[in-house]
C-alpha cells in the first residue's frame, strides 16, 4: 500500500511516544537529535534510551532520557575504544560484534523493556548496532523502525565474506533465542532491518540504487542527512580565518583521532606553508607544527556544522556522518578510509565523483598536497558534490525523517 503522508491529519490522529534506542556511539545518536527536535515540534513526545555520561550529553536541553547501562559504563566504553585502536578488516569486525554489539544488547534488554514498559511508546525507531532495541520490540509486540545512520549496512558489506556474514547472522538468532524469542521467530527476519521502515540517513545519489536488503527488510525511506538544529558548544576563533585563502578542514572523527599521528604530520608537510588555511581537529599533542607555519590550525574541537560554511575541502576518515555533514553543503572530499564502514563511504564518495580517495596509512605528502588540490580545483568534483547535495535537499534531512516517521504511525493507527 502507498503510503502517502499527510501532515494535518497526522496530528489530529497520530499524536504519539516514540522511544530511540540508540548505541553509544557519537556518530548513531547525533542524526538522531534533529530528528527528535522535529518531531517534538510536531507535537510528539519524544525520549532517548542509551548509555549516561555518553549518549545524554549528545542530547538537546531537557530531552527525556532514560538511562541503560547494561555491563557498560563509561570507563568500560572508553576501555573499548582503546582497545579497538589499531584493529581492521574482519578483525574490527569481530570485535565489535563480540565485544560491544552482542554483549551491550545482552546485558541491556532487560533494562529497555523496563522502559518500555514505563514509557509505553507506540514506536521505536532502533539504531542498527543498538539490537537489544529490536529485540525488546520483537518480544513486546512494539512497533520499531530502523535507524541505519550509516550506510554501509544497507549495501551488504559482507558479501565477499561469506563465512563472517554466516556469523554475524547466527550471533543475531541465537542473541533472539537468548533472550526469550521463540525458535520460530528467531530464525526469520534481521535485529539489523525492520520489517516495518528503515530510516537511511542517506540518499541514492550517494549510496547507490537496487540495495542488496534481506527480504524481511522493510521499505527504505532515503531521508538524506539529519543535521539541522544538532546543538554546537565547542568555540572557535574565527578571527583567525583569512577569507581570501581556501580553508580545509582535517578531521578523523572522534574514535579514530588519537591514532591519526603519523597522518597529521603527512597533512603538516603536504599543506604547511602552501596557500591554504588548514584546520586539524586532533589532540593538539598528537600534531607538531614547526615553528613558523603560520596556516595550520590545530584545536581539539570545533563547531563543524558551522565551520563548513566557511570550508572548501574536507580531508576526513570517511565517517558517515562528516561525509554527509560536507556533502550537504556541496564540498568535495578527499577521503582515507581507516576501518569498520569507511571504505565502504570512501567507495560511494568515489562512485558520486565527489571526492578523491587516498590510503590512510601509506600517503604521503606529495600524493596529499595533489589531492588536496585537485579538490579544490576540479570541476567535475565539485559538480559531483553539489549533486549530492541536491539529493539530501530534496530528501529533506530531520524534516523528511519526520515525514516518513509520522507515515509510519498513520500506518500504524490505520
Amino acid at each position: 500500500e502507498a503510503r502517502v503522508h499527510d501532515p494535518d491529519r497526522c496530528r489530529e490522529r497520530c499524536v504519539s511516544r516514540i522511544l530511540f534506542v540508540v548505541p553509544p556511539l557519537v556518530g548513531h545518536v547525533n542524526p538522531t537529535v534533529p530528528l527528535g527536535l522535529a518531531l517534538t515540534a510536531r507535537g510528539h513526545e519524544v525520549a532517548w534510551a542509551g548509555l549516561p555520561t555518553i549518549v545524554d550529553r549528545l542530547l538537546p536541553e531537557g530531552a527525556r532520557f532514560f538511562p541503560v547501562v547494561g555491563a557498560l559504563d563509561a570507563a568500560e566504553a572508553h576501555r573499548l575504544g582503546e582497545a579497538a585502536k589499531g584493529l581492521r578488516g574482519a578483525a574490527a569486525l569481530k570485535f565489535l560484534w563480540e565485544e560491544l554489539i552482542v554483549p551491550l544488547a545482552r546485558t541491556t534488554a532487560d533494562e529497555i523493556a523496563a522502559v518500555v514498559d514505563d514509557f509505553s511508546p507506540d514506536l521505536m525507531i532502533v539504531d542498527q548496532q543498538a539490537i537489544g532495541g529490536a529485540v525488546v520490540a520483537r518480544r513486546t509486540g512494539t512497533p520499531w523502525i530502523t535507524s541505519a545512520t550509516t550506510s554501509a549496512e544497507l549495501t551488504d558489506p559482507l558479501a565477499d565474506l561469506p563465512k563472517v556474514d554466516a556469523w554475524v547472522r547466527r550471533q543475531l538468532v541465537d542473541l533472539q533465542l537468548e533472550l526469550g524469542i521463540p525458535p520460530e521467530d528467531a530464525e526469520v527476519g534481521d535485529l539489523r532491518f525492520s520489517p516495518q521502515l528503515v530510516l537511511a540517513f542517506t540518499t541514492e545519489a550517494l549510496a547507490g540504487k537496487d540495495l542488496p536488503l534481506p527480504p524481511s527488510a522493510g521499505p527504505v525511506a532515503f531521508v538524506g542527512p539529519s543535521i539541522e538544529a544538532r546543538p554546537e558548544t565547542p568555540t572557535f576563533p574565527w578571527e583567525w580565518l583569512d577569507p581570501e585563502r581556501p580553508l580545509v578542514l582535517v578531521s578523523l572523527g572522534t574514535v579514530n583521532a588519537e591514532i591519526g599521528e603519523r597522518f597529521y604530520g603527512v597533512v603538516v608537510e603536504a599543506l604547511g606553508g602552501e596557500a591554504v588555511q588548514v584546520v586539524i581537529v586532533a589532540p593538539p599533542h598528537l600534531v607538531e607544527v614547526p615553528e613558523g607555519i603560520g596556516n595550520i590550525l590545530v584545536c581539539e574541537r570545533v563547531p563543524q556544522l558551522s565551520l563548513l560554511a566557511s570550508t572548501d575541502v574536507v580531508v576526513t576518515h570517511g565517517g558517515h556522518n562528516t561525509v554527509c555533514e560536507a556533502l550537504s553543503v556541496g564540498l568535495p572530499l578527499v577521503v582515507a578510509p581507516i576501518r569498520d564502514d569507511q571504505p565502504i563511504v570512501a567507495a560511494q564518495v568515489e562512485a558520486a565523483r565527489a571526492g578523491i580517495r587516498v590510503k590512510f596509512a601509506r600517503v604521503r605528502a606529495p600524493e596529499l598536497r595533489e589531492a588536496v588540490t585537485r579538490a579544490l580545483t576540479c570541476p567535475e568534483l565539485r559538480a559531483g558534490a553539489a549533486a549530492i547535495r541536491a539529493s539530501f535537499d530534496r530528501a529533506g534531512g530531520a524534516r523528511g525523517a519526520a515525514d516518513a516517521v509520522e507515515a509510519e504511525l498513520e500506518v500504524l493507527v490505520r
